[in-house]
């Protein structure tokens, strides 16, 4: 920093600019985080309230995969095969590139949709009321997010 007054402003917008990635980044892996957990309680409702004794890892495997479908499709508009395919040269699945607002949401209707598995709500029927909230949460959280930039 003696070298330049030049040098050490570059030097400090430099690592104040990797510190402001550095929360980004943090705040992602949070979510994403808070994310997993919340698929947890997923997950329980699906196999307490729709996995038969009977199945096989097979059959049990498709019905989970089904039920991540129907988050997949609320909030994306696409299963995970489709993301796959239109997205084959990325690794990693479609949850891996959601947005922290998306991964907001994502966990929000993992939990709602736990309630109404619980509840017994048919699985189009969760679609829909998952898809109206999915539509109006990312409304409200884009919204924010453009107002808390400015």
């Amino acid at each position: 920093m003696w070298i330049s007054p030049k040098f050490k402003l570059l030097l400090i917008k430099e690592f104040e600019r990797l510190k402001v990635e550095e929360q980004k980044q943090i705040g992602w892996n949070a979510k994403r985080e808070l994310s997993k957990i919340n698929y947890r309680i997923y997950t329980d409702a699906i196999k307490n309230n729709l996995v038969p004794k009977e199945l096989t890892k097979n059959q049990i495997n498709f019905v989970y995969a089904e039920e991540a479908d129907v988050l997949n499709m609320a909030l994306f508009g696409m299963t995970a095969k489709e993301w796959r395919d239109k997205n084959a040269d990325l690794n990693g699945n479609i949850r891996d590139y959601a947005t922290i607002n998306e991964l907001i949401c994502l966990a929000n209707l993992e939990n709602l949709n736990s309630v109404f598995i619980n509840e017994g709500l048919k699985q189009a029927e969760r679609l829909e009321k998952l898809n109206k909230v999915a539509i109006s949460q990312m409304q409200i959280l884009n919204d924010t997010y453009i107002k808390y930039l400015k």
